[in-house]
């Protein structure tokens, strides 16, 4: 006994509990060669259940309707790439869709779409306080510094009663791999049924290679790979949020390109779906000219363009083609929404 580690310890209690998840799934999970006629009805099925959809959203919704529209929602099997630099929103964005589709999607069934999130940066109890802030419209740092009046304590309060009926499953177990992702998704889609995965973020995932040598791109690209075959498995979208590189930071255009994902190569070509989050007032914002001058007016007009403008990038879109969205966003709520819900006309 005292010649296994940690490592080797979890390792057999998860492929243990691989082999027995097969096993219930009274092989549910069998891939292997199928007749072509038997892809075609599939095939057939899920183009007649878009043709009758009531909307032109077949996938999740995400609840920001700009964005399904370009999107046609989040789809069964893939993987979802959100990535963008430091304060453009990425949590924020995660958050909005995961309550969202916790919400949402119920309009032909009453059954609940649960949503596992895993937290590998912030603690559960800050992504619950971002969510308090969304949804009772008070901002998140008053909320952590206790700097409410008493009718924002009353909302916050109706604000969590609303919250309590989430499926929302929170893990912000640190410093995961891709084997325990997989492992845990598959306990509670065995348990409670399970319609979407988010990741936050993807570079703070463990690689399950064992050799310390490894570089970090081979480590990415086995990370990317594990979990496009868990959205396969599972048989639902998985979105990871993932870093820039810097590189951005050094140019002039400061909208992401597919080049600037962080240890890149694997994960554009794994992902099905890239969008990039992008918000030139945080650009602007640190470029103000003096006050007084021709400049500052100039700057001044184009920051009253660009106020709680985000932008989400479609950037690789293996269903439709590449686009970008405009949307509202409130830094200090956390809160995506449409720009037509927000009153701001493009």
């Amino acid at each position: 006994y005292n010649n296994f580690d940690d490592h080797d310890s979890i390792e057999i209690i998860e492929k243990t509990e691989s082999s027995l998840f097969n096993l219930t799934s009274q092989g549910e999970l069998e891939r292997g060669p199928k007749q072509f006629n038997d892809i075609l009805v599939e095939t057939l099925n899920y183009a007649e259940k878009a043709f009758k959809k009531s909307s032109d959203v077949i996938g999740l919704k995400t609840g920001l309707k700009d964005f399904d529209k370009k999107i046609g929602g989040l789809h069964k099997s893939d993987l979802i790439i959100i990535a963008g630099r430091p304060s453009m929103g990425k949590t924020a964005f995660a958050t909005n869709i995961a309550s969202n589709i916790c919400e949402l999607n119920n309009e032909e069934n009453s059954l609940k779409h649960n949503v596992l999130f895993f937290s590998l940066e912030m603690s559960s109890e800050q992504l619950a306080t971002r969510l308090i802030s969304e949804i009772s419209k008070i901002s998140s740092e008053n909320i952590r510094t206790g700097n409410l009046s008493k009718r924002d304590f009353e909302n916050i309060i109706k604000g969590s009663e609303k919250l309590k009926s989430l499926s929302l499953f929170i893990d912000d177990s640190p410093a995961l791999n891709v084997s325990s992702i997989r492992s845990r998704a598959r306990r509670l889609k065995r348990k409670q049924g399970l319609d979407l995965i988010i990741l936050d973020y993807l570079q703070l995932i463990n690689s399950d290679s064992k050799g310390s040598n490894e570089n970090r791109v081979k480590e990415i690209s086995d990370i990317t790979r594990g979990l496009k075959a868990i959205a396969k498995e599972l048989n639902i979208p998985v979105i990871a949020l993932s870093q820039l590189s810097r590189k951005v930071e050094d140019r002039d255009e400061k909208r992401p390109q597919l080049a600037d994902l962080r240890e890149s190569g694997s994960i554009e070509q794994d992902a099905d779906l890239v969008v990039f989050l992008y918000r030139e007032e945080y650009y602007l914002a640190r470029t103000e000219p003096a006050e007084g001058t021709e400049k500052h007016m100039m700057w001044t007009s184009k920051m009253e363009k660009v106020h709680n403008i985000a932008e989400a990038i479609v950037a690789k879109h293996r269903h439709g083609p590449i686009s970008r969205v405009k949307l509202h966003f409130n830094a200090s709520t956390t809160k995506f929404s449409d720009l037509a819900d927000s009153g701001i006309m493009e």
